[in-house]
């Protein structure tokens, strides 16, 4: 059992007092994007108090710390990534690949001698990026394709020739497929259409009262001539309130708007990028991993055991409300990491006792057998989503 020195990420849609104020400590003035627990290879974790990484301890011995069951199905890696996500600024429009999609991804850009840092480079590692976003503030983001019939409402109620015209195939096909040639179309079109397009959309969102008309006037104001302001158009809007969370599989489009949340992700960093953004974008490579398939959002409540049900075998992501110092026993055969967001906890095992305050966390191998949680608070439990 160990307590976590955790690395922060700064990226220019960051908030500059969300993690700071987490932290307790006073702001730097930085954007501070993201607090990172884990053991990517990237930006691990570290141990208070001992000389090392949690990616060093675990690759040192990892039978002992990520038991059999987590060792058979992940290889020698923790296989998730917990994550404070605190957006002042909208992210870019992202998908992520699924296993197969990332580990041919991998072995192209390595064969084509690209290297890992190059800003070009989609492919980090081989594997796949499901995750999931719980909100620790009011959250809103962009997620999945929305019913056709949804956005050709709203296209009518925005009245604007150009897109009109890019959305005739959904007329049409009402599916995938007539997402796919829109999306594709929108993507693929010479910059002077793109552009046209793009600034009859912002003005007419200027005519009319609606809450994705004003998403998209705000995302014109950062990328005034970006084909993923119309994109976003074509996106379910999801607000999040406190305690709720969503569940993005791999192929989802999405982008985060703002507010602040805790995210459980497998232990990779690949990311196709389609707009909204300064870096790198592959439209050929994003639209080969895109599914198309329109969705309705499931926002995701946690279960008598505190757990929010997701497919994903990589994570499982739990909050324990704790209202008195009475134990709660947390059985896992895996690794664990605990993030305490409000008040305090006391978290023990056989291996010794931690005390968490707001902001601190936790790494409990699989060697460290039962954990005993207990306190006055919020704790955040990551584990691998197996069994």
């Amino acid at each position: 059992m160990h307590l976590l020195d955790n690395p922060i990420r700064f990226y220019p849609w960051g908030s500059r007092t969300a993690i700071p104020e987490l932290l307790g400590v006073e702001p730097t003035g930085d954007p501070q994007a993201e607090l990172w627990m884990g053991a990517h290879p990237s930006s691990p974790s570290r141990l208070v108090g001992d000389d090392a990484s949690l990616l060093e301890v675990v690759q040192a011995d990892p039978a002992t710390q990520l038991g059999p069951a987590c060792l058979a199905e992940f290889g020698p890696r923790l296989p998730f990534l917990l994550k404070v996500l605190a957006a002042e600024e909208p992210l870019s429009l992202q998908v992520h690949p699924d296993p197969e999609q990332a580990r041919l991804g991998f072995e192209r850009e390595n064969a084509a001698g690209i290297p890992l840092d190059a800003p070009h480079r989609n492919y980090k590692d081989p594997h796949a990026k499901p995750e999931a976003m719980c909100a620790l503030t009011a959250f809103e983001t962009l997620a999945g394709f929305r019913p056709p019939e949804q956005t050709l409402e709203l296209v009518g109620l925005l009245g604007a020739p150009a897109l009109d015209e890019l959305v005739a195939p959904l007329r049409v096909a009402p599916d995938a497929a007539g997402l796919r040639e829109v999306v594709t179309n929108l993507l693929t079109a010479p910059a002077d259409r793109r552009r046209v397009l793009v600034t009859q959309v912002l003005d007419a969102c200027k005519h009319v009262d609606h809450p994705v008309a004003a998403v998209l006037s705000r995302l014109g104001q950062r990328y005034p001539d970006d084909a993923g302001v119309v994109a976003a158009l074509l996106l379910n809007h999801v607000r999040l309130a406190p305690g709720e969370a969503l569940y993005l599989p791999a192929g989802n489009l999405h982008a985060h708007l703002g507010g602040v949340g805790v995210e459980i992700l497998a232990n990779s960093d690949n990311v196709l990028r389609g707009g909204l953004t300064g870096k790198h974008v592959d439209v050929p490579e994003l639209l080969k991993v895109l599914d198309f398939t329109p969705t309705t959002p499931e926002i995701l409540r946690p279960d008598r055991n505190g757990v929010y049900p997701t497919p994903a075998k990589e994570f499982r992501l739990a909050r324990h409300d704790l209202t008195s110092w009475d134990e709660l026993r947390l059985e896992s055969t895996g690794p664990q990491i605990l993030l305490c967001v409000e008040g305090q906890a006391l978290v023990r095992s056989q291996t010794g006792k931690v005390t968490l305050t707001k902001g601190r966390s936790a790494y409990a191998g699989a060697h460290d057998g039962v954990v005993h949680l207990s306190g006055q608070g919020v704790v955040f439990q990551a584990t691998a989503g197996l069994g």
